[in-house]
């Protein structure tokens, strides 16, 4: 029944546990299970891999991330940039791309 009043936290962390169940997610042997919170992690890491990928200026960008995840502060976005294999490849391939072309004007 909607009653236009917000859900309660518990209730949107049960209904994920039993998708989650439901679809057999799982880290086998692991203490703690995915929460829904892990989403945003996920989320960013992605977003941050795809801008990467498609050779968008990261530094420029960034601070649009951090609004879309409603931070008010860049260093609360950080927390949740953890790499990933992917994400170093990128970001070093990024990087190699610059130094070659800072090395071409000396």
């Amino acid at each position: 029944m909607r009653t236009g009043t917000r859900l309660k936290k518990y209730t949107i962390e049960e209904c994920f546990l039993r998708v989650r169940q439901e679809a057999g997610v799982r880290r086998a042997g692991a203490r703690y299970q995915p929460r829904l919170h892990d989403l945003r992690h996920t989320f960013a890491v992605h977003r941050l891999t795809s801008w990467y990928r498609q050779g968008v200026d990261v530094q420029k960008v960034l601070p649009q991330l951090s609004v879309y995840l409603g931070h008010v502060h860049l260093a609360s976005t950080q927390v949740y940039l953890s790499m990933t294999p992917e994400l170093l490849a990128e970001a070093n391939g990024h990087f190699e791309r610059y130094a070659e072309k800072e090395g071409s004007h000396d």
